[in-house]
């Protein structure tokens, strides 16, 4: 009898007939889905033309890609999470033109998967220049560049608790309690959704659990960390980073006879000052990795990754997603 009545469950499942959880929806933006589940997640820089180095001669012009051409190379690659936008970090009136020519192809490219469940296969998650010189431009700066639909703002820089409020406000409309302007540029196209639509999907999550925008915070000066804790608990971060580049040259000393000294210690200390405090408050913590160090990164639970664009970039990814079974 025992055997029987197995039988019958069984035969029951595999009909259907039983009742199951049902899926949790897909989001417009895949790294919420990543995080929300706990799982990692891997950027790459956009593709870039080279640049000439100091005192060498300039690539020759027909070396250099359109940004369509960008767009299309970044589309080809299909096992990143987000494409992420460094150049508007710093003079932003220049390099914020040719971001919208790259923004323009990549959604002309194909970047939104539709159907029943679209989704941006590419997402962009930008750059902002430093907020606490001028909070005001900077909440200008990013509803420029939220209008040309990207998903994911990143601070960079950040000194403390407030500078970050600012930063978070400027991401959400004043009918959320933010303080970015009512206008939406072409965001909602990308998105493929109304100006309706997407004004009730813009708001930034966990904040508000239908929200499609996120943030990460990048801190990289010793006044940042030792701001990290208050930091690390304002409502809404997203990714917490330690800026390991940057700080590089933080822990870096020249001596009297000119001679440059990295105190790596200190800046492995920092580093793990920024990951504890994620831990502590429960918050994803990020790191800019590469081949070398993705794997030893993830086991001491750092989660989101920004990646250099090209072959080490890809091998990076191909460890980190073997790392973690995805």
């Amino acid at each position: 009898m025992r055997s029987r009545s197995m039988l019958s469950a069984t035969a029951i499942l595999s009909l259907g007939l039983l009742p199951t959880a049902p899926l949790p929806a897909q989001r417009l933006n895949p790294v919420i889905d990543l995080v929300a589940a706990g799982k990692p997640v891997f950027g790459l820089y956009a593709p870039a033309n080279r640049r000439a180095r100091p005192g060498q001669p300039a690539p020759p012009a027909d070396s250099m890609k359109n940004m369509s051409q960008l767009a299309a190379e970044a589309l080809a690659y299909k096992k990143l999470d987000y494409v992420f936008e460094g150049t508007m970090e710093y003079n932003f009136d220049q390099t914020y033109p040719p971001f919208t020519e790259f923004a323009k192809a990549l959604h002309e490219g194909g970047a939104l998967s539709k159907g029943k469940a679209p989704r941006l296969t590419h997402p962009l998650f930008v750059k902002t220049p430093e907020i606490a010189p001028d909070p005001a431009v900077a909440t200008a700066r990013i509803g420029k560049q939220l209008n040309e639909g990207v998903m994911g703002i990143v601070f960079v820089d950040v000194l403390n608790a407030d500078e970050l409020k600012k930063g978070i406000a400027a991401v959400r409309f004043k009918s959320k309690g933010g303080t970015r302007a009512d206008d939406v540029g072409a965001a909602p196209a990308r998105w493929g959704m109304s100006d309706k639509e997407y004004r009730e999907k813009a708001d930034l999550w966990p904040l508000n659990p239908k929200g499609e925008l996120y943030t990460f915070t990048i801190v990289e000066s010793k006044e940042g960390l030792q701001h990290i804790r208050e930091i690390a608990a304002v409502p809404g971060v997203g990714v917490l980073f330690p800026g390991a580049g940057t700080l590089r040259g933080v822990f870096t000393t020249t001596d009297a006879n000119g001679q440059r000294k990295f105190d790596e210690a200190a800046w492995e200390a920092a580093i793990q000052s920024v990951l504890a405090a994620c831990k502590e408050f429960k918050v994803p913590c990020g790191y800019p990795a590469g081949a070398p160090d993705i794997e030893k990164r993830m086991k001491e639970g750092f989660s989101v990754f920004v990646i250099g664009w090209g072959e080490q970039g890809f091998k990076a990814v191909d460890l980190g997603r073997a790392a973690s079974g995805r």
